[in-house]
């Protein structure tokens, strides 16, 4: 059985329970508190940070790292494109998630100085991404993907992270309705990340 070592307020580790949840997959979740780490994370991820997947002799960390492992080794649903073209792309915005929107939630998590220059950056890059949601239901068209995994924990903590959206990005708040509404993402929210939005 997979053991996923998660943060039960960290958006990264949320990403690999929705992922295991929309799978419906045997496994087991040992919830990390993120300020005071068991000894064991340190000793199975060389960063000492979770998410942290363990089954049988091979131990994963980084999320999409973690979901892509999952995905083809659970491949029903598919989450990652079937074809390489596709799935290239679904990487390449992947990578964009990274570096534009959650290379931020450090300080917006810690509430750091210079926070509002990141709230107005993550606000900016969420606006761009809102006109795709007048032509389709989810990331790369109608089916749900990796990608919608990888920003939805965003999504779910804009109001705990002080970002509000302007009506331009109206179809991005239903689009994130839409992600929210679905079994694995509420089966994914731990108690701690139920009361981040009223």
């Amino acid at each position: 059985m997979m053991t996923l070592y998660s943060g039960t307020t960290d958006p990264f580790s949320h990403r690999c329970r929705i992922v295991l949840f929309e799978k419906g997959m045997d496994f087991e979740v040992i919830d990390v508190d993120l300020y005071n780490k068991p000894e064991d994370v340190a000793v199975i991820n060389p960063y000492n940070r979770v998410p942290v997947l363990v089954d049988r002799d091979l131990i994963l960390y980084e999320s999409n790292i973690i979901n892509e492992y999952i995905d083809e080794r659970f491949p029903h649903p598919q989450l990652m494109p079937p074809d390489p073209i596709m799935r290239a792309r679904a990487r390449q915005l992947l990578h964009t998630f990274e570096s534009e929107l959650f290379s931020c939630i450090d300080a917006l998590e810690k509430n750091q100085k210079g926070v509002d220059k990141e709230r107005i950056k993550v606000r900016d890059q969420l606006v761009q991404f809102a006109p795709i949601f007048t032509k389709q239901k989810f990331m790369l068209g109608d089916e749900f993907s990796m990608l919608d995994v990888a920003i939805a924990p965003l999504l779910w903590r804009l109001e705990h992270y002080g970002i509000e959206l302007p009506n331009a990005a109206s179809g991005i708040m239903k689009y994130g309705e839409r992600i929210f509404s679905r079994q694995g993402f509420i089966d994914a929210l731990t108690p701690s990340e139920k009361v981040m939005r009223r």
